[in-house]
């Protein structure tokens, strides 16, 4: 089983006021460093080292990211990890333990006090 990051940095960055992907996507990135990873791009271009695709629709909001990001994984990628471009906190050992669990249930969601899900 191989799993793989999608990693969703389409977004126009309106109430940032500026592309937060440039900022925030490294550390992102970072911590993932483990996983093959997709990366989404579609408001602004990334020049990032890592597997980037765009997608035209972006503008359709997370969704049609999604779509593009998932379609790019390769035929051998039977686990998805779905990963917003800004969340430069994002700790390793929350990847890891999703990895880990991943034959639990048809879908995860990352919880931090087992009763909230959200996204780490």
């Amino acid at each position: 089983m191989t799993v793989a990051a999608v990693v969703l940095a389409a977004g126009a960055s309106t109430r940032y006021g500026r592309p937060k992907q440039h900022e925030l996507l490294p550390a992102v990135l970072a911590s993932l460093s483990d996983l093959d990873v997709v990366v989404v791009e579609g408001a602004y271009p990334l020049d990032i080292d890592a597997h980037t695709v765009r997608a035209d629709d972006w503008e359709r909001g997370p969704g049609a990211s999604l779509r593009t990001g998932l379609a790019a994984l390769g035929d051998d990628v039977t686990h998805a990890l779905v990963v917003l471009a800004d969340g430069p906190a994002l700790d390793p050992r929350a990847v890891r333990r999703l990895i880990e669990h991943r034959e639990d249930a048809p879908v995860l969601a990352a919880s931090y006090d087992a009763a909230t899900r959200d996204h780490p």
